[in-house]
């Protein structure tokens, strides 16, 4: 029980250095975009393009590891990850920026499904292995909390640069702690590997991701070049699945959909992270450039939605037991939309005690996405689980970059248009007012630097319209989800007992 313990130590700080990655990106960004101007696509280029390259690559990374060895792919995806947040120093425009988030991704989809394919490895027995889970579950939300207090403290002393910078020695100490203690794992026959089905799901992948953020920059589905990108990126998409259908040893094994429970829990993860995503973006901005906080006080605001998740993510598991597994994940769902509702739908002023209140009830309810995960893996056998690992990291990334790229880029037309109609861009300089128009942070910087502070007042009202709508979206995308999960979930599901679909294998 010992090593085991010391495995799942070693696997959760893994997500604990990719959480607390892109937490301190959320609070680092404003300073970011103050330095570098990037324009609002870049802007969400840069929290996107991490999730869309992990995306991509997770299933073939994770079948990758499967015949090379889990652990080997875990001790690279850190060295990757390490050596990448390390060329920050060399970064002086956005496009190095994205470059450098782009190999980040790299880094992290060997990373992310390996540490879930190894505890579902390493711990055989179902309810030890909820508890692992839950546990993995939590140290997501103690990254997402000591993320934006690190990430604060950082740009107090230092350049937007130590975001990235701290990572390179919690990842050599990863290297260090996984090679003398984490077991060694692969399927003994796994098939071949097949590449071309591998590049079909990453192309398709971006063309769908950028079709789709084009489309919401434009307002319009009539983009000539998105619609034909739209179309070739489902074509490759619906040939990628038919490849996996016919292959006797495909990349993915959808069969693993057969399994009420699996699909209920890659529904919520994918249903809510694309809710969610862009909403505690826009929110991290919001207190920095509309409510006033630095951004040590904006990690203490984003405290109660770690911690909330944290806790909830360890009492799921006995939750569970008491209740079942399908009325802990549909209501943690469901309560999880009530506050993103909750910041769409106060009455006047948006006030920071009501974001910190919705934060603490979207943080309980995104606790009850420990059972989910243990859904997954038990709803899928030992030898499935590098594919588990995989649906379920690409389930939680595709749906944050769907989310960003729909939800974020409405946002950003919404604060786009209020500044405009407002007035307050007449008297600026072309490219001034270009460069407001695209996102909060360059409209606040050029209204400090011009003397003009109801430039920064008009672009923080438009900021916090979008923001709401955003939350009234997220909010009603949950609760049908929520609705969703609960019907999916099998009546009475036990995490406790392996289930008898697995003979079916």
């Amino acid at each position: 029980m010992c090593i085991r313990r010391q495995a799942v130590a070693v696997l959760t700080a893994s997500l604990l250095v990719l959480m607390m990655d892109m937490t301190i990106l959320n609070i680092a960004l404003p300073e970011m975009a103050a330095e570098l101007h990037p324009s609002s696509d870049q802007q969400l280029w840069i929290i996107d393009v991490y999730s869309l390259v992990l995306a991509g690559l997770l299933v073939s990374f994770a079948a990758i590891a499967d015949r090379w060895g889990r652990k080997r792919m875990l001790m690279l995806g850190y060295t990757i990850f390490g050596g990448a947040s390390l060329l920050v120093l060399f970064a002086t425009n956005a496009e190095g920026v994205i470059a450098i988030r782009a190999l980040l991704g790299v880094g992290g989809a060997m990373i992310m499904p390996i540490t879930l394919s190894l505890i579902r490895v390493i711990f055989t027995d179902p309810r030890e292995r909820a508890v692992a889970l839950g546990v993995w579950a939590a140290v997501s939300g103690l990254g997402a909390a000591v993320g934006p207090l690190i990430g604060g403290v950082l740009l107090e002393h230092f350049s937007w640069h130590a975001a990235f910078l701290i990572n390179v020695p919690l990842m050599v100490a990863g290297v260090i702690a996984g090679i003398l203690i984490l077991p060694e794992s692969r399927v003994a026959s796994p098939g071949r590997w097949d590449a071309f089905a591998a590049l079909l799901s990453l192309v398709g992948m971006t063309l769908l991701v950028w079709a789709i953020k084009s489309f919401g920059k434009a307002a319009t589905l009539l983009v000539p070049e998105a619609l034909i990108a739209f179309a070739a990126g489902a074509a490759l998409m619906a040939w990628f699945i038919v490849r996996c259908v016919r292959s006797d040893s495909p990349l993915l094994d959808l069969r693993l959909f057969r399994n009420r429970e699996f699909s209920a829990g890659t529904v919520a993860a994918l249903g809510s992270m694309f809710a969610m995503a862009a909403a505690l973006l826009l929110i991290a901005q919001w207190m920095q450039l509309v409510d006033g906080a630095s951004p040590v006080e904006a990690g203490i605001r984003l405290f109660p939605l770690a911690i909330a998740s944290a806790v909830a993510s360890l009492a799921a598991p006995a939750l569970a037991r008491l209740v079942g597994a399908r009325a802990v994940l549909a209501g943690g769902v469901g309560v999880a939309g009530v506050g993103m509702l909750l910041i769409a739908l106060q009455p006047g002023t948006l006030q920071t005690a009501t974001v910190i209140v919705a934060l603490a009830l979207v943080g309980a309810g995104g606790g009850s996405l420990a059972i989910g995960s243990a859904m997954i893996m038990h709803g899928s056998p030992e030898e499935k689980a590098g594919n588990a690992g995989a649906i379920e990291e690409t389930s939680y990334e595709l749906g944050a970059v769907l989310g960003i790229a729909i939800l974020g880029s409405i946002s950003a037309l919404i604060y786009r248009s209020e500044l405009v109609a407002s007035g307050v861009l007449a008297g600026l300089d072309g490219a001034l007012g270009a460069q407001a128009e695209s996102s909060l942070g360059a409209a606040v910087s050029i209204a400090g630097a011009s003397g003009l502070p109801q430039l920064a007042s008009e672009a923080g009202i438009a900021f916090t319209h979008a923001l709401q709508a955003t939350g009234i979206a997220g909010g009603i995308i949950m609760l049908a989800v929520a609705v969703l999960v609960f019907v999916l979930t099998p009546r009475g599901t036990l995490l406790t007992t392996e289930p008898a679909d697995h003979m079916e294998w």
